[in-house]
């Protein structure tokens, strides 16, 4: 157990990281993700506030549907990337991550204030409830055998009511693994019993250590290692997740940076064996720092290390070598496209 965003968080359980990240891989994992934080917003100008909050759209998401974006400051740093559901014309539930909730919660009460009250108001139910991560290819078979409601025919990116023995859940198909699964908001009083009866149903606890490697695995980014608020969506690669078209609060730096370039890009590397790259370790070209890692580790699922990191824009094509400053040692490491892994397709 280490602290973490003020949380006590487990690292791992008995079975260890690599027996952790094997069964979300191939069949079911689980994580206790109440640490994240959790937010309504609602009110007849909650749409309009979080269009004017968000890098994505509010006002073009169908009830019924959830989307990831950011939240930016009006430099373009990314305060937090979050995904954010639909539940009504006029009501939305937000997840920010966790030691960034504080920072968030008052970043909108000062918009709500500025620009939107009355007319939007924010609940923080972070401590009322608890938010459960069902992970793996084996967790859409499993899910129906759980809830007393079908959900294995949601869409990915879609939410829908269900009761687990009783409980009522909010459950997303959404997750932060690179696999298939879904992600359950259950009252407080509830959260232990859901918990027990995923795990009886034969899903593998999951601490942070694997949940690290499973989103590095598949290149999701992490707020304050990838993203942070000096560093914007474009030069993260996250452009697919920004509006162009319309305003909001940092739209202006992003749109000048997508039609000027910036000067570095998020790219990915790897390096045979398990010396991983680590956070801080700086990337080299001809003996020049050109870029720093942001995360890395070994992959047991691709039985390489990889890592992420930036670079000088010139030095992202995929395929390029660069070198890697391992505390004084100086390695080989091959830039790769993102994400390392993609689930595969399974019927």
């Amino acid at each position: 157990m280490v602290p973490f965003g003020g949380w006590d968080m487990p690292v791992q359980y008995p079975a260890g990281i690599l027996a952790e990240v094997h069964a979300v891989r191939n069949a079911t994992g689980i994580f206790d993700v109440s640490h994240m934080g959790r937010l309504y917003l609602s009110g007849p100008k909650a749409t309009e506030f979080l269009d004017w909050v968000l890098t994505g759209s509010a006002a073009s998401l169908r009830v019924g549907r959830a989307r990831y974006c950011m939240i930016c400051n009006e430099k373009g740093g990314v305060i937090d990337d979050t995904i954010f559901y639909r539940l009504a014309e006029d009501r939305y539930l937000l997840i920010p991550n966790a030691g960034n909730r504080p920072a968030v919660v008052a970043w909108f009460q000062r918009w709500i204030g500025e620009k939107f009250s009355p007319g939007c108001i924010m609940e923080d139910v972070t401590d009322t409830t608890g938010l459960i991560a069902f992970q793996g290819p084996g967790a859409v078979n499993a899910i129906d055998k759980i809830a007393d409601t079908p959900l294995s025919e949601m869409r990915p990116f879609s939410w829908a009511e269900a009761t687990i023995q009783g409980a009522p859940v909010l459950v997303g198909r959404t997750g932060y693994t690179g696999e298939d699964g879904f992600e359950m908001l259950v009252q407080g009083e509830d959260v232990v019993k859901v918990w027990q009866i995923l795990a009886d149903s034969g899903a593998t606890p999951c601490g942070l250590g694997a949940r690290d490697v499973l989103r590095l695995e598949a290149g999701l980014p992490l707020h304050g290692h990838e993203i942070d608020e000096v560093t914007t969506p474009i030069e993260a690669g996250l452009d697919r997740f920004v509006r162009f078209d319309k305003e909001y609060v940092g739209s202006d730096v992003l749109k000048g940076q997508q039609d000027n370039g910036v000067e570095r890009k998020l790219v990915g590397i790897t390096l045979p064996g398990r010396s991983a790259p680590r956070a801080g370790y700086n990337i080299l070209h001809e003996g020049e720092t050109i870029g720093t890692v942001t995360s890395g580790s070994f992959s047991p699922t691709l039985d390489t290390s990889i890592g992420m990191g930036y670079v000088l824009e010139r030095y992202v094509e995929p395929g390029a070598a660069l070198d890697l400053d391992i505390r004084g040692r100086t390695v080989q490491v091959t830039v790769t496209e993102l994400p390392f892994y993609k689930r595969p397709r399974r019927t």
